[in-house]
């Protein structure tokens, strides 16, 4: 069993990165986001997150979108995937634009 420390390879595949230091030094200077979006005072924010936080069976979840700001200040959804990372963080996206289109009126 590994340690569920989590680097990204050159295509941006998550690999299980066995070394804590390696893993330490990666997540140090490596360019974590997957998408940034502001709007108005709201900002989404994706990343790939380098730990797993999956706890029990499954895949290991490893990306994280966030919201910072108005209206779903502190809204957060999880995925497995880099394609459901992206696919979250344009919901997500929807979903702050739809509250601050309600807010507005």
């Amino acid at each position: 069993m590994g340690i569920g420390k989590y680097i990204l390879d050159a295509q941006q595949q998550p690999v299980e990165e066995p070394d804590l230091l390696t893993w330490g030094r990666w997540m140090e200077t490596a360019d974590r986001h997957v998408a940034v979006d502001q709007v108005g005072d709201a900002k989404v924010s994706t990343i790939f997150l380098g730990l797993d936080q999956r706890f029990g069976d499954g895949p290991p979840v490893l990306y994280e979108t966030m919201v910072f700001g108005g209206p779903l200040d502190m809204k957060r959804e999880r995925y497995a995937t880099r394609d459901e990372a992206i696919a979250g963080h344009a919901a997500m996206l929807a979903r702050v634009l739809t509250h601050m289109e309600q807010g507005a009126r």
